[in-house]
């Protein structure tokens, strides 16, 4: 899905808003949320919510209030109000379901905290905006040269310009206190303008610059998520993943946060799992977990000494013969056990769809391809075998 703009150009060739994936009108603005509320009808005598979303530059969004009842639909260029002058940003969601964010957001509605739409923007300020926003990338490439002149340990990762031209936010991120006064300093002599600095974390960073991500799709930070909850590399070892930080870490160089997704389904798969630090009691031996299979409920166990013979329970099994060591009686051996496990190797699918084998690159073709050659020999050596009949002279 995409907005109206998003359509064919010339030769077929995909035309596009130019925002890269970023506008306000429709399904590709960044960080987007769907109006399900949109095509329900109010009851008699509610009044409609006077709150509307606006969003900024990389998916910043700010919640303000309709106090001139403008006719405001989503992707109407809005003048806002801002702590010194006035700011440009597109509506990205209105009517109840501001409501609902404001709430999940912990938003007051409070007189003194309510910034204003002051106009839907005019052509005068749409070219400001435009023309602010269109110096950002080459005054980020000196702003950068500027932070490594002054030696300073930080990164300048972005910058926005208020609608206005009034005023420029640099987003840095930095792993230590960075005195940046004198750096501020030559930003405002150079770029003459009001200089704001603000540091954001990491997963900030890679939130507001995007990106795609090991899976092959954009970054989750970038496109719907919004809350970032704290990674622990014990969701790896939950799920028995391979603690590699190469594999485990995003682009932001922190753990990804989709380890998160289904943390909450391994944790509760493994309420039915014994420790695995507790021995099972035989009279053979004392036996050691090595392995556990969270999908199929297997764990596979071996004794102290015999450390490359493994045998294979099922956790109703394991928790068996825990139960019994608890009230101190021993099992004769885990062999036992594991022989009531029928392993079964049937294939239950039906290739319904008329799919090529998956096995069928296994069996060599050497074979098939010699015994034709071996044909076509054979068949070459009769021909040249054969000898020419005499022809008969007597013949009339």
């Amino acid at each position: 899905m995409g907005c109206t703009s998003c359509s064919t150009g010339k030769d077929g060739q995909p035309k596009g808003c130019k925002n890269n994936g970023t506008c306000g009108t429709d399904s590709c603005n960044k960080l987007t949320v769907f109006d399900w509320l949109s095509n329900m009808t109010l009851p008699t005598g509610a009044t409609p919510f006077n709150w509307v979303e606006v969003r900024f530059k990389n998916g910043r969004k700010v919640y303000y209030k309709n106090t001139e009842n403008l006719t405001l639909s989503i992707g109407d260029v809005v003048a806002t109000q801002a702590a010194s002058g006035h700011d440009i940003g597109m509506v990205t969601l209105s009517g109840e379901l501001v409501k609902v964010q404001m709430k999940r957001k912990k938003i007051s509605e409070k007189p003194e905290d309510v910034f204003k739409i002051y106009r839907k923007a005019s052509q005068r300020d749409i070219d400001i905006w435009v023309e602010a926003r269109e110096k950002e990338e080459l005054m980020k490439v000196k702003a950068r040269q500027f932070a490594i002149d002054l030696r300073l340990k930080m990164k300048i990762s972005d910058i926005e310009f208020q609608g206005d031209a009034s005023k420029a936010t640099f987003y840095y991120t930095a792993d230590e206190r960075v005195d940046f006064r004198e750096l501020i300093k030559l930003f405002a002599r150079e770029f003459r303008t009001r200089i704001e600095m603000k540091q954001i974390g990491l997963r900030q960073e890679a939130a507001r610059l995007g990106g795609i991500g090991s899976c092959g799709r954009e970054l989750c930070c970038s496109t719907w998520l919004t809350d970032f909850r704290s990674v622990n590399t014990s969701a790896a070892r939950y799920q028995q993943l391979s603690l590699n930080p190469l594999k485990l870490a995003g682009q932001c160089g922190k753990l990804k946060c989709c380890l998160n997704y289904e943390l909450d389904a391994y944790l509760d798969a493994l309420k039915s799992f014994p420790k695995t630090e507790v021995k099972l009691r035989t009279e053979k031996g004392t036996a050691v977990c090595q392995k556990t299979d969270i999908f199929k409920g297997h764990m596979w166990y071996a004794y102290e000494g015999e450390w490359m013979n493994w045998h294979v329970l099922t956790t109703d099994q394991a928790n068996e013969i825990i139960a019994k060591n608890t009230k101190k009686e021993k099992v004769a051996s885990l062999e036992e056990y594991a022989s009531e496990l029928i392993v079964d190797t049937k294939v239950d699918f039906e290739n319904v769809v008329g799919q090529d084998s998956l096995t069928r690159f296994d069996k060599p073709k050497n074979q098939s391809r010699s015994k034709n050659n071996k044909r076509k020999n054979n068949n070459r050596n009769n021909r040249n075998n054969k000898k020419p009949r005499p022809q008969n002279n007597n013949a009339k």
